[in-house]
C-alpha cells in the first residue's frame, strides 16, 4: 500500500507541476487510473490511496471487476473500442463514456443509458488501426450525439506514437472548441504533462500508478 500511495503522491504532483507551467488549477484535471490487465486488488489500492475515477479498455474486465470493487465506489470510465452488444450489461456501472466514435453506438447507449456522458473519440492521425471518428467529423458527431440526448461532455484520442504529441493534443483542444465542448481526454503514462500543458481536463494514467502490465497478454487498444 505504500509504494502504490508513492506513485499516487508522484503522480499527482508531476500533473500539479505541469498545471503550474500551463498557469492552471491542478484541480481541474481528472486523473483517472488506467486499469486495463490490473487485477481487482491492485485498482483496490490505487482506489484507497485516493484516486477515484478509474478506466478500463475490455468489457469483460470491468464487467468481473466493478462488482469485486462496488464497495469503493469507483467511477467508471469506459476507455476502449466498444460493441454495442456490450452496452447494456455495462450501463449499470459506467459513468463516462470515452470511447464513442459513431452514431449506431450512441443510438444504443440512448436506449440502454438515456443521458449518458459521453465523449467523442477522434482518430486525430487517421490511423488505419485505431478507432475513432475522423478530426473533421468531430463536430457533427457531437451534434449528432446531443440530438440523441446524450451529454457530450468532450473528446479524447490518442496521438500516433513516436510522435510528438503536442501538436495532436493542440489539434484536439482546437477541435473541442470548434465543438464547444469543454472536457478533453488525453495524455497517458509518457506524456500526460504534455496534455495537461496543451489543456487536458482528463489524463489516463496506467504504468505510472500500477507499474508494468502483465506481458502474458496481447495488449488491447
Amino acid at each position: 500500500m505504500t509504494d502504490v500511495a508513492a506513485r499516487v503522491e508522484a503522480v499527482r504532483a508531476r500533473l500539479a507541476a505541469a498545471a503550474a507551467r500551463a498557469g492552471r488549477d491542478p484541480a481541474s484535471v481528472t486523473l483517472v487510473a488506467a486499469a486495463k490487465l490490473v487485477p481487482p486488488d491492485g485498482v483496490a489500492a490505487v482506489l484507497r490511496a485516493g484516486v477515484v475515477d478509474v478506466g478500463e479498455n475490455r468489457a469483460q474486465e470491468l464487467l468481473a471487476k466493478a462488482p469485486a470493487l462496488a464497495s469503493l465506489r469507483p467511477r467508471w470510465h469506459f476507455l476502449g473500442p466498444l460493441q454495442r452488444n456490450k452496452v447494456k450489461a455495462l450501463a449499470a456501472w459506467v459513468t463516462c463514456w470515452q470511447s464513442v466514435d459513431r452514431r449506431p453506438l450512441g443510438e444504443t447507449l440512448a436506449r440502454h443509458a438515456p443521458g449518458a456522458r459521453v465523449l467523442v473519440e477522434v482518430n486525430l492521425g487517421d490511423e488505419p488501426h485505431k478507432t475513432g471518428c475522423a478530426p473533421d467529423q468531430a463536430t457533427a458527431l457531437v451534434d449528432a450525439l446531443r440530438g440523441l440526448g446524450l451529454d457530450v461532455a468532450g473528446l479524447m484520442a490518442v496521438p500516433p506514437q513516436a510522435e510528438d504529441p503536442r501538436p495532436w493534443f493542440a489539434r484536439l483542444r482546437d477541435l473541442a472548441v470548434a465543438a464547444a465542448v469543454p472536457e478533453l481526454s488525453m495524455g497517458m503514462t509518457d506524456d500526460f504533462e504534455i496534455a495537461v500543458e496543451e489543456g487536458a481536463t482528463m489524463v489516463r494514467v496506467g504504468r505510472a500508478l500500477f507499474g508494468e502490465r502483465p506481458q502474458s497478454q496481447a495488449p488491447q487498444q
